[in-house]
């Protein structure tokens, strides 16, 4: 497969996910903006990956990272970007651009087995687990790989052009 063959519509989201279900395969979903993906994102992304059979990625596009207020500066790639780096790693099956502020609606029309959100989230407060759990999904955390921050990074560049 492509890589432009896996970043997709909802639709053909939608009719990938139910076949691979069908034949049963375990699908896990996660999100996030991955604006400068670095090592803990990777580290992340093969964590949820081994949950299940197929990761499918819901990607926030530029205008919903604006809204999710991280910085001025965000995102710093565009989410054609951002949509092709995560396409590009083995682990990630497909990629699926939002705009709503949460993927709840992207959630609930994918119907994944499992959602995957980081440690920082408590499981009953992760947008989409309600749905995931009442359709006899799982919904779980991991933990980050310590040290590694898209912010981060971010300041530290700024901080090496003086500003």
């Amino acid at each position: 497969m492509s890589l432009k063959d896996k970043i997709v519509t909802l639709e053909v989201a939608q009719s990938t996910v139910k076949r691979w279900q069908n034949q049963g395969d375990k699908v896990v979903f996660t999100n996030g903006c991955f604006d400068i993906l670095h090592a803990g994102h990777v580290h992340y992304l093969e964590e949820a990956r081994m949950l299940g059979n197929q990761l499918v990625i819901g990607l926030n596009t530029d205008q919903s990272v604006q809204r999710l207020d991280k910085s001025p500066a965000r995102p710093i790639q565009s989410q054609e970007s951002r949509a092709m780096v995560l396409a590009s790693l083995e682990s990630v099956s497909l990629v699926i651009l939002f705009d709503e502020d949460t993927p709840k609606e992207l959630i609930e029309a994918i119907n994944p087995n499992i959602l995957v959100k980081g440690a920082d989230y408590q499981i009953d407060q992760i947008v989409g687990g309600s749905h995931v759990i009442a359709n006899g999904g799982e919904v779980k955390t991991l933990e980050f790989l310590p040290g590694f921050s898209t912010s981060k990074i971010e300041q530290k560049i700024l901080q090496s052009h003086g500003k």
